[in-house]
Formats: C-alpha cells, structure tokens, sequence
C-alpha cells in the first residue's frame, strides 16, 4: 500500500466515530498494538526531542525501505506513534520524504491535542523524515 492510500484508510476509520472521546479510546487501543521496540534501542539518543513523555524511535533499511519501531512510556502517544508507523513504516526514504502528513489534520487529531502533545506529534514526523534522509543515503 501507498502512504497516500493508508493515510486514506486512516481517515475512513476516524471517521466513523461519532465524537473524541471514540477517536482517543481508538488511538490508544492502537498503541496497545504497537510491537515492543528491542530494549537494545531504548537509548537516550534515539528519544525523541520536542516530545512531552517519553518516546522512542528507531529505524532499519530492509530491501531499500525503512521499518521503525518504537515506544512510548504515555499511553496516549503510544497510540499516535503507532499511527505514525502504520503510514511510513516499510515504505521507501524517498516515498517518505515526498508525503505529506494532511491525514494529521483531516482527522483533527493536532487540534484536539494539548498545545505540549501537538509540539511533539510534529517532532515525531519531523523525527521520522530526518531518519528517512539518513537512510536514503545509504541507498545512492
């Protein structure tokens, strides 16, 4: 699947929930999927910088795309990293770097975030993209 038709997917899911409170229960329910990040790459330098809890990050090239994993010690983050993952992970650095994160906003997750967690979903994508240059490197 394209990033563009997860993301798709993703706002047909949001969409049949009626009011937050669903969309959050979801989101968490998410993160409760997430598979655990090896404990060999819960480091201080792959922690992501912005973000008010904890949260983890890291990524491999396999077959020239990039597989994250990662974890978060708040539950609700866990959810949105998990939804993050589900769009750009084993997906291509360059496909990655190209996508936009529109999703984010059609499904109003920003704007019913507090001020600190929105500041860290954008480190989160930002995070994202800047280990999808690295790893394109590695490509050419």
């Amino acid at each position: 699947m394209t990033i563009k038709e997860i993301q798709e997917e993703i706002i047909d899911e949001f969409s049949m929930f009626d009011d937050w409170m669903e969309r959050y229960e979801y989101i968490i329910e998410l993160g409760k999927s997430l598979p655990i990040i090896d404990a060999q790459y819960k480091l201080d330098e792959n922690l992501i910088k912005g973000c008010q809890s904890k949260v983890w990050l890291y990524s491999e090239l396999e077959n020239d795309t990039i597989k994250y994993t990662a974890d978060s010690d708040a539950i609700l983050t866990k959810g949105i990293v998990a939804l993050l993952l589900r769009v750009f992970s084993e997906q291509k650095p360059a496909d990655i770097l190209n996508a936009d994160t529109n999703f984010i906003d059609e499904i109003g997750l920003k704007e019913h975030l507090s001020p600190t967690r929105a500041n860290g979903l954008v480190s989160m994508v930002k995070q994202i993209k800047m280990y999808a240059i690295a790893q394109q490197t590695k490509i050419n």
